[in-house]
């Protein structure tokens, strides 16, 4: 197989692989078509292979000649990728193939959307070490799991009983030089509120508010980085403070797990200049207080058509005050790890259905007391307001274990790679290491990685270099 796009870069095979994936649409829920093809691809090399029902793929390979008597290692990774495009690029993630190309500081982008390097890479090391990039290894198990971005489903179905390998490298981190060692838990709630309605009065104005930096509700959520829907949240109620209106639908971000950037409303006014002046104040107010990250923060208004129903000002007031008031971000760093965040929540999404606007939270700690709270938190606010909440799905913290003879060999093979010790850290994060760990509670883990910017964003860039690095890496692991 021969890279097209990525050259220079070795093993040209697996940038090659890396190349082949961009082509196969993958969002979390859309993984048919690549565990389809990683399943030929094991068929056509003769591996053992198991896909199954909800599309987990899990391929072995023996080990090499004088590796037979060696333990089995475990590598694994998840197959989907979060879909995120800049609203001013016209792309289908359900049939397009990524647009990828090398920037000028050797950093691989996709035009206008998300990359899929997370958890591409991982997808892209484990074909090349199937496909015998590697001539001497022990036994190796691939397990390519889906809908980890979505709350880390395949990893929650899958039959841990076809595993024998007893130790695991994880390869969905992010930071090149780094071996993660835990990792928080998190929950998924969804929070409904109804919209009392009333005949549609007035003129209809459409208010767009974009240009943020976005990121990964776990790795970027203490980086200062505005949430769109807040911000909206925020803007709607200081403006209604001045000059009253109607909301007729609200919305915004499209994935729990992502720090929205973007956000919209279409609200009733009775004097469209007034609100705009009010409006333009408080943007002024807003833009002042952001980070640089945010500098290309906007809100436009315009005019929009006229619906046939509007929100009373009592449900417009309970919208607003809700978004403004529920807790974002982070809500409390660790008291034993510095620079560590314990707790945090983000409004991944909003949506108007019908008379119903519906916020999906996130949230993230290691500490189960701590996601109890923020369930029965929220419920307590649904229900103030007259709403609900519902419990999406729920997944397991990866406690730090003391003794690990794995990452002990880490160290030891990136000192000798590298020439310099790499960081041991625990994330807020959510990874699989959790789920697998409570199903085979022996196994010993690290999670590895090259080094990405901005995943769960358009601007997602894989630093091609350090893919390198991350290779020679697990490489001198396996060997």
């Amino acid at each position: 197989m021969e890279a097209k796009i990525i050259k220079g870069y070795s093993p040209e095979r697996l940038f090659a692989f890396f190349e082949e994936i961009t082509k196969i649409p993958r969002g979390s829920g859309n993984e048919a078509g690549i565990a389809a093809w990683l399943e030929n691809f094991a068929r056509e090399r003769g591996l053992y292979c198991v896909k199954d029902e909800v599309n987990n793929v899990f391929i072995k390979c023996p080990a090499t000649k004088g590796y037979e008597n060696e333990p089995a290692v475990l590598l694994q990774g998840h197959t989907d990728m979060v879909c995120e495009k800049n609203s001013d690029v016209d792309f289908d993630f359900e049939k397009d193939p990524l647009d990828i190309y090398i920037d000028d500081n050797g950093f691989l982008r996709a035009r206008g959307t998300t990359l899929g390097a997370d958890n591409g890479v991982a997808v892209a090391i484990m074909l090349s070490l199937l496909d015998g990039e590697l001539s001497e290894h022990p036994a190796l198990e691939c397990l390519f799991t889906v809908e980890e971005e979505t709350g880390l489903d395949g990893a929650k179905a899958f039959d841990y009983s076809l595993v024998g390998a007893k130790k695991m490298i994880n390869l969905d981190s992010e930071n090149d030089g780094e071996v993660i060692v835990g990792c928080a838990g998190g929950t998924f709630q969804r929070v409904s509120l109804s919209l009392d309605r009333v005949d549609f009065n007035g003129v209809a104005l459409r208010i767009s508010l974009g240009g943020l930096m976005g990121g990964h509700s776990g790795e970027n959520i203490n980086s200062g980085r505005a949430n769109a829907n807040k911000l909206l949240g925020r803007a709607l109620l200081e403006i209604g403070t001045a000059c009253p209106f109607n909301l007729v639908s609200i919305s915004g971000g499209s994935k729990d797990n992502a720090i929205p950037r973007e956000a919209e409303a279409i609200v009733a006014v009775s004097d469209a200049v007034h609100f705009e002046k009010v409006a333009s104040d408080v943007i002024a107010k807003i833009r002042g207080e952001l980070s640089d990250e945010d500098s290309s923060f906007f809100m436009r208004i315009e005019k929009a058509d006229s619906a046939e129903k509007m929100a009373t000002k009592a449900s417009t007031d309970k919208i607003c005050g809700f978004i403004s008031s529920v807790q974002n971000g982070v809500i409390a760093m660790s008291t034993n790890i510095k620079g560590l965040v314990e707790f945090s929540r983000n409004l991944g999404i909003i949506t108007t259905d019908g008379d119903t606007v519906n916020f999906i939270f996130s949230t993230r700690s290691a500490i189960d007391s701590q996601l109890d709270f923020a369930e029965r938190e929220l419920g307590s606010l649904a229900s103030l307001l007259g709403g609900s909440m519902e419990k999406l799905g729920r997944y397991p913290g990866w406690e730090y274990a003391r003794v690990s003879p794995l990452r002990e060999k880490f160290f030891a093979v990136y000192r000798s790679l590298v020439g310099k010790d790499p960081e041991s850290n625990v994330i807020h994060a959510g990874l699989e290491c959790g789920i697998i760990k409570s199903h085979i509670p022996d196994m010993d883990i690290i999670s590895i990685g090259p080094g990405m910017r901005d995943i769960h964003s358009p601007d997602e860039a894989l630093d091609l270099a350090s893919l390198e690095r991350t290779w020679k890496v697990v490489c001198g692991l396996l060997k």
